[in-house]
Order: structure tokens, then sequence, then C-alpha cells
């Protein structure tokens, strides 16, 4: 059964890891023995084929995916999905935490007033 979050949830996680679909072809083949095109993966991210189930889970292994019946949509949404964080974004948080005096006036800037 063909699942219509797949290829999204599969690009989401590969950008949310700073993977170039390159670097994917170049880890399957060397760490697993692999060998497929960047069109192949193009292909299961745009929803056009979708990757076997084992494909699939060496997949999540590269891309650290832990709940995959989360991540497809099963057990809630890909919005709920694990928070990953760029390095920015990890920095803004950290400095968001140190900074409480701020804190009312971002959260009056992003709409998220208590």
């Amino acid at each position: 059964m063909k699942n219509p979050n797949l290829g999204r949830m599969l690009r989401y996680y590969r950008k949310s890891r700073h993977y170039s679909v390159q670097q994917v072809v170049n880890q399957l083949k060397t760490d697993y023995s692999v060998s497929i095109s960047p069109k192949t993966i193009y292909g299961w991210e745009n929803s056009q084929n979708q990757p076997s189930a084992d494909m699939l889970l060496i997949l999540c292994k590269i891309y650290q995916i832990n709940n995959i019946l989360e991540s497809l949509g099963y057990e809630g949404s890909l919005e709920q999905a694990p928070l990953v964080l760029s390095a920015e974004e990890r920095e803004l948080v950290l400095k968001y935490r140190t900074h409480k005096y701020y804190h009312s006036a971002i959260h009056k800037l992003l709409d998220m007033e208590n």
C-alpha cells in the first residue's frame, strides 16, 4: 500500500540532517553495499516510487529516524516528529533561555502571547 507521506518524510529527514542526495548515495554504497542512482532517491522523495521495506529501514538508520510509524503519519503527524535543530536554531534557543527578560517581547513578536 502506497503511503503519500513517505516521499515527503524522506526528503524532510534528509534535509534536516543536511545531507545531499549524493552523500546519501555514497553512504549507501560505502556502508551498506547498495548501489543506486541519485535519480532513484529523487523518485522516492517525489513519491514517484517507494523504497523496499529493507531500503526504508536503511534510510531510517542513515537519517536517524527512531519512530518510523510516527514519521509516516500513522501516529501523529510530521509536525509532531522529533525536532531537529540546525546549529543556528540551537544557538537561538540557548540564547532565548539565558535572556529571560526578553521572553515577553519575543512571545509578542511571534504571536505567542499567553
